[in-house]
């Protein structure tokens, strides 16, 4: 009887299943936290090298080199937000373009894609309403919203957020797919934005993420070409997955880096539903 009664309990000892199934609270909750962590940090340092009367300019009057600078630490923040307990949990999108990517490629569910949006731009508004702290300084540069540059056609500037974000996205696709490079993911950003941003953050700001502009148009009350900062990043992301779609199946899931780490078990679902669809 007890050998007859072992392959019952086979069944019983998957719970993830449908917990995965369930709405994940826990990976929307550490998304909205992420991305706040990400504005409130990576604006404030932004504000401090560019807001009227910052010491960073005149210790550095090159606006280029801060640029550099504001772009790799920026990034910066990205990264270590990935390897935190934030990228454990939720893989630390931190950005709706990142999650419209892993949609596309069949990495992530629409149901759940669409939580990770409204947490990440929820965040995006928490993180950015502490930067009316920065008084005069930050409203001097709109708490760091991005707008399209001036002298630049609109299309141009929308070209410039689809450029931007194709590289993101692309470079993602690289270094997940490659599994000696998988690990160097996080790694890969900062110097990504190091280059990016002084090339073309006098166009479109180099925004290449929705909630990173949502979140200071809401507290400056500046929505100055606000679409471009959601049509770019889609159309990029979507130019991006399908000159990529031959790395897709070795991409194994939806994160940037703990990629053997799933408490919840949704992120080996999606692998695994992946899996059977090729």
């Amino acid at each position: 009887m007890t050998q007859a009664n072992a392959p019952a309990e086979i069944p019983q000892r998957r719970p993830t299943v449908p917990q995965g199934q369930r709405t994940p609270w826990e990976l929307f909750l550490s998304e909205m936290i992420g991305t706040g962590l990400l504005l409130l940090g990576g604006l404030s340092l932004v504000i401090f090298m560019f807001g009227a009367g910052s010491p960073i300019a005149e210790l550095l009057p090159s606006r280029t080199m801060r640029m550099v600078m504001s772009g790799f630490l920026f990034g910066s923040i990205g990264a270590l937000i990935a390897v935190s307990p934030v990228g454990d949990v939720s893989g630390a999108h931190i950005n709706p373009a990142v999650s419209l990517g892993f949609l596309l490629m069949g990495k992530f569910k629409p149901r759940v894609a669409f939580g990770y949006v409204v947490a990440q731009l929820t965040g995006a508004l928490l993180g950015s309403v502490p930067l009316l702290l920065w008084g005069n300084m930050g409203r001097s540069i709109d708490f760091g919203a991005s707008l399209p540059g001036q002298g630049y056609s609109t299309w141009t500037v929308l070209l410039g957020e689809i450029a931007t974000t194709f590289g993101l996205i692309a470079s993602l696709c690289v270094f997940l797919a490659i599994r000696e490079l998988r690990r160097f993911t996080p790694a890969m950003i900062p110097f990504l934005y190091a280059i990016m941003v002084p090339l073309e953050a006098a166009i479109s700001g180099t925004s290449t993420n929705p909630a990173r502009s949502f979140g200071p148009a809401i507290v400056s009350g500046n929505f100055d070409g606000w679409w471009i900062y959601w049509v770019g990043p889609f159309l990029g992301t979507v130019a991006a997955i399908l000159a990529c779609s031959f790395l897709a199946s070795r991409i194994e899931v939806g994160k940037i880096y703990h990629f053997d780490s799933d408490r919840s078990g949704i992120f080996h679902m999606m692998s695994r539903s992946t899996a059977h669809q090729g």
